[in-house]
Formats: C-alpha cells, sequence, structure tokens
C-alpha cells in the first residue's frame, strides 16, 4: 500500500454540523472542509458534539506525540458561544477546544481561527434572545475573545469592518475571509445581449423586516410596468411575514422556494440580482454569503452603497451600489433598463474575479499564510 504524502492539516469546529440545513452557519465549514481537500490536503476534523470531538482531539493528540506533522490547524467559530455547543447549552466540556488548541500551540502548530460574527452585540440580538439567556452567553462570548487573544495566530473575519465592532484588541494578525463562490453555478455562460421588453430581478434570501428590509424594491417594482421580480425564500419566513407585503403583490411580482440546484433555473431568468438591502450596523459590517453565490451566477448585482456588499460591487464592477432610496433605485433601474449591454459588461467582470472568490482561494489564502509564520 502506497504511503500518503499529502501535507496534513487539522479542521476544526465545535460544534455539532448538520450537512442538510441550509444556512450559512452550517454550509460555510463544510466548504472550507472540502476546499482543504480539493487543494491537496489530508484533513483530520474535529466536529460534532462534544463526545464525538474529544475523541476525535484524543486520536490527533496521539499522531502528534508519534510525529505526524500537521502543517496547521484552522477553526470556524459557532454562532453559539464554545461551552455552549452541547444539545442542552450547558459547559460540559469547558476545557476541551481551547485545552485542544493550547496543546497544538505547544506542538508548534500554528491556528488560525475564522471568527463568524458579533450578532450578539446588535439590537437584533436582544430583541430576540431573552434576558436570562443573554446573561448567560455574554460572558461566554467574551470568554471566547480572551483565549483567541490568547492561542490563535490570525483570526479571520468575514470582512475587516468587523474588526471595529469586536471591542477587544485581539493583538493578532486580522485578515478577512469572505465566503465563496459555490461550485454548481461558477461556469455559467454569460448571456449574449439582447433588448427586452422586462427588466428581470431576483432576489434571494430572508425577508424578515428586522435584517432583510427590501420593502423599496418591492414598491418600485409594483410601479414600474417594464420591471419583473422573483422572491425566492423559505416558504415558513413568507408566511410570517407576507402581511408586510402582500400589497405590492401583482402579476409581475412572483414568491418561490427553492434551494440549491433548483436555484439555477431562476439565476438563468434573471437580469440582475437584489442585494438592496435597508441600512443597517449589522449590513455596514457582514459579508453575505449570497453576495458569492450571486457572483458564481455571473448575474450583476444591485446593492446598498455604504454596505460590505456595496462596496464589494463597486470595487470589482460587478453591479451598482445605490443609495436607499426610491428614487436613486428608479433611476438606475430606468437607465439599466434603457441601456441593456451593459449587462454584459458587468457579467463579464465577474467571471474575471471568480477565480479568486472560490472556495479553494480561500482555503489556499489560510493555508499560505499559516504556513509563512
Amino acid at each position: 500500500m502506497e504511503a500518503n504524502n499529502k501535507p496534513k492539516c487539522i479542521f476544526h469546529i465545535p460544534n455539532n454540523i448538520n450537512p442538510n440545513w441550509p444556512s450559512g452557519s452550517q454550509i460555510r465549514p463544510m466548504k472550507m472542509l472540502n476546499a482543504f481537500k480539493n487543494i491537496g490536503y489530508d484533513v483530520d476534523f474535529v466536529m460534532g458534539y462534544g463526545a464525538e470531538r474529544k475523541e476525535q482531539i484524543n486520536k490527533i493528540k496521539n499522531n502528534i506525540k508519534n510525529g505526524t506533522r500537521y502543517e496547521f490547524l484552522y477553526s470556524e467559530s459557532s454562532t453559539m458561544p464554545t461551552l455552549l455547543t452541547e444539545r442542552h447549552h450547558f459547559p460540559t466540556y469547558p476545557f476541551l477546544d481551547f485545552g485542544f488548541m493550547k496543546f497544538c500551540k505547544k506542538s508548534g502548530i500554528n491556528i488560525g481561527l475564522f471568527y463568524r460574527d458579533i450578532h450578539w452585540k446588535f439590537p437584533l440580538y436582544k430583541n430576540n434572545v431573552a434576558l436570562y439567556k443573554r446573561m448567560v452567553a455574554l460572558p461566554m462570548y467574551k470568554y471566547d475573545l480572551g483565549k483567541y487573544k490568547k492561542l490563535i495566530d490570525i483570526l479571520y473575519l468575514p470582512s475587516i469592518k468587523v474588526n471595529d465592532y469586536i471591542g477587544v484588541n485581539i493583538g493578532k494578525k486580522v485578515d478577512e475571509l469572505p465566503p465563496g463562490v459555490g461550485n454548481f453555478i461558477k461556469n455559467r455562460i454569460i448571456k449574449q445581449n439582447k433588448t427586452q421588453q422586462y427588466l428581470e430581478i431576483l432576489y434571494v434570501g430572508g425577508i424578515n423586516g428586522d435584517l432583510y428590509d427590501f420593502e423599496k424594491l418591492l414598491k418600485i417594482v409594483n410601479q414600474e410596468t417594464y420591471l419583473k421580480l422573483t422572491v425566492c425564500c423559505r416558504e415558513q419566513e413568507w408566511e410570517n411575514n407576507k402581511n408586510r407585503y402582500d400589497k405590492y403583490l401583482n402579476n409581475r411580482i412572483s414568491i418561490v422556494h427553492k434551494s440549491g440546484k433548483d436555484l439555477i433555473q431562476l439565476y438563468d431568468s434573471a437580469d440582475i440580482v437584489n442585494l438592496f438591502i435597508k441600512p443597517s450596523q449589522y449590513w455596514n459590517m457582514a459579508m453575505p454569503v449570497k453576495l458569492f453565490e450571486y457572483l458564481g451566477s455571473c448575474t450583476p448585482i444591485i446593492a446598498t452603497k455604504g454596505s460590505v456588499s456595496g462596496n464589494f460591487v463597486e470595487k470589482n464592477d460587478i453591479g451598482w451600489a445605490v443609495d436607499y432610496d426610491e428614487e436613486s433605485l428608479a433611476k438606475l433601474l430606468d437607465y439599466i433598463y434603457n441601456n441593456q449591454w451593459i449587462l454584459k459588461e458587468k457579467s463579464e467582470n465577474e467571471k474575471k474575479i471568480l477565480p479568486d472568490n472560490t472556495w479553494e482561494a480561500r482555503a489556499k489564502k489560510v493555508a499560505y499564510q499559516l504556513k509563512s509564520l
């Protein structure tokens, strides 16, 4: 039997992963894990509930003691505090994960950690989480930051702006590691120039008004007869919020509930995809997974000016960032409708930046940086 000459790394997430759950917090770790494999790494992983992680950690520790060389450890934080990720949310494994990181650090293994977000610092968290839960969770979130400061070598963030909100001087190298382009659409063929009766807009994502307020777009589409809009969201979320949006619906606005490869048909029909969302502190620093799904479809993007998404769109000339008011949006859509040639130009720009924005590109960046320390 031939020896395995692949370089080895450790992938760690202090949580149980359900690969069938369609949310960014579950999708991203699996994408990164597979990306490390795709760029040539033999990956030993630590994930699951505490008992599973303990078993995996002991195996890796034995490997290290017996001479196995791991080039780095890459970790992704949970949306919950590290100590509260059991099913019952009690800290029954208080020393497991950070103890493992300490062992790796003493063994000369560099550690990079992706810090998912700091939703717990925003009003939305306070509004949606009971006081007694916050009283337990908030000190635990701060405890995580303290451990990162002691143990990790590079802190990765969805966007560099997140660093402004952390409130703790981690004292480490900080870099951004946004989501990557999904493989199932990154090889799409760009649409040819054509003049058409309707400008078709697609929005895929949440519709909860606390975070995803796109009411101005609905209002404009309702008024302008040359516009069509497809909103793709979870069925239950639509049922919970439809009373807010029903007044805008007409025969040019469709509400659908699709996911995965079933989205391809929606992207095939779309001329523009939407990230024109009401501004908030959160969107000033959050980098949505959806932006990179949109990018992978090579469909021009409309985003809110001043948001991280808007800055990315402007920087790469892959769509338009517009002030969040109805007049600005209406003028922009009218301009695009009367200059449809510009859609292909933006799509070509998207295709150019795809290679630098795959999940594999993110994994290569991590590997290079952690090996270079």
